[in-house]
């Protein structure tokens, strides 16, 4: 038997990072199946996943060590222990577009997604009663400061354990503090087929420039703006007689069964990042 754990890094850049945490890794007998680290503008970041066979795992030994890491680097470490076996907690960030939320919970309570549905978190109060309705814990975080917001969000997250995030429809851009937190474990729907018409207008920006294929997009985020590993697509074909309203209804129902699409190939651990590109294994 083996156990799991992602352990996430982030502070002020400095020298010795990496092998610190290594170096105490591999004292703990962990093996280190994946690493990735980046400094943006002075700030270290690092999602690193490991494992333990049951002979050495010790919860307590190993989460008080990386407590005492985190004083002596003077940065964040979080230790996330996962077991493959449990279903894994998802949170679903919402802002006041219902139709991606429900598509989500009716393929989770249709067991489409094995998964589970652990909080609904939005910066608005429009979707509550949905999200009572299918007895889904309801977190309003309404703070115009984002980093403030973040700082909420992240804790709500902590609280309920959550392993992964779907965004659905959720109107407010992720900071790159926020992102390396759950470094691929976030998944966007976009209303257009990227890299094309980033950003918030996307059916519009399609309408107007007079595009015949329109499509959604599923992506992981990234700390740039819908520009991260695409997941899945789908698209269809705009008739001449096509109104935008007509276009956003289309489209709005390409992005429910797109996002429940990647959801489902994310569960399944058919999803590999290699270089910034989604390779299904």
């Amino acid at each position: 038997m083996k156990y799991y754990a992602t352990i996430t890094v982030i502070g002020r850049d400095k020298t010795g990072v990496v092998a610190r945490v290594t170096n105490y890794l591999f004292e703990q007998k962990a093996n280190i199946e994946e690493l990735e680290e980046q400094v943006t503008r002075g700030q270290f970041s690092m999602t690193l996943q490991a494992s333990w066979p049951s002979a050495f795992w010790d919860f307590e030994r190993i989460s008080s060590g990386l407590v005492k890491l985190a004083q002596e680097l003077a940065m964040e470490i979080k230790f996330r222990t996962h077991d493959p076996k449990q279903l894994q907690r998802a949170a679903i960030l919402v802002t006041k577009e219902p139709h991606c939320l429900q598509g989500l919970l009716t393929a989770f309570g249709a067991r489409q997604l094995k998964a589970q549905p652990t909080v609904i978190i939005s910066n608005r109060k429009d979707l509550e009663s949905i999200a009572r309705k299918n007895k889904v814990p309801f977190e309003l975080v309404d703070k115009a400061d984002r980093s403030e917001a973040e700082k909420e969000v992240l804790a709500v997250l902590e609280r309920h354990g959550i392993d992964f995030v779907i965004l659905a429809r959720y109107m407010r851009i992720l900071s790159p503090n926020f992102v390396w937190r759950y470094k691929n474990k976030i998944i966007n729907i976009h209303p257009s087929l990227l890299p094309s018409f980033p950003g918030a207008q996307a059916y519009r920006q399609a309408y107007e420039r007079g595009v015949k294929i329109v499509g959604v997009t599923a992506h992981f985020v990234t700390m740039n703006l819908d520009e991260g590993p695409i997941i899945a697509q789908d698209s269809f074909h705009v008739k001449p007689n096509m109104t935008l309203k007509d276009i956003v209804a289309r489209g709005q129902e390409l992005e429910t069964r797109v996002l429940v699409q990647a959801v489902k190939l994310y569960l399944a651990k058919r999803l590999d990042v290699y270089w910034g590109v989604v390779k299904q294994v």
